[in-house]
């Protein structure tokens, strides 16, 4: 006899009090059964799911021996990096100058603002152009203004001629 007082193994398929189901057993079924799963989702090809119907037709796609040019438009339509800030910052300066010295200094100092952003995009001579005129128009405040003397027809000239180049070099602004 043994300890529990039994002496004898429970019956197979009693299913009386002695009767236990085997909880590592199950545990390891159900894990391959989990491992089976996943290896057949895995291994099966993904479903395509359904696209829409265009509602316009598509033209057919060149083939990959096909060129296709390029048209010489889009090509020249790049400009240098900063002419398009540039030429918004000179435009708003010309557009609010006026006549009277102390909008003039004002158009100037907002001038040379916008132009020290506009040089941050650009590179090469025109970046170089650009800077230039930063220096005219803060000159240009400094003189409408009084801080410093001189002329200031004689600062406006030089940025007509730097305004001009600029033009050149960006393909007009």
């Amino acid at each position: 006899m043994t300890e529990n007082g039994s002496a004898q193994p429970p019956a197979a398929g009693g299913g009386g009090a002695g009767s236990r189901l085997n909880w590592t057993a199950v545990s390891a079924l159900a894990g391959a059964i989990a491992a089976v799963v996943a290896l057949i989702a895995y291994l099966m090809p993904p479903t395509p799911s359904p696209s829409p119907e265009p509602s316009t037709p598509q033209p057919p796609m060149p083939s990959p021996t096909e060129v296709v040019p390029v048209p010489s438009p889009l090509l020249s339509a790049v400009r240098p990096g900063g002419c398009d800030e540039a030429a918004a910052a000179l435009t708003a300066y010309h557009r609010n100058a006026g006549t009277i010295r102390s909008s003039q200094a004002a158009a100037a100092h907002q001038a040379y603002t916008d132009l020290m952003g506009a040089v941050l995009d650009a590179q090469g001579v025109v970046g170089a152009k650009i800077s230039r005129l930063v220096a005219e128009f803060q000159e240009l405040n400094f003189r409408l203004t009084g801080m410093t003397g001189g002329d200031p027809n004689q600062v406006i000239a030089d940025i007509n001629t730097d305004v001009a180049e600029l033009k050149r070099l960006c393909g007009s602004i």
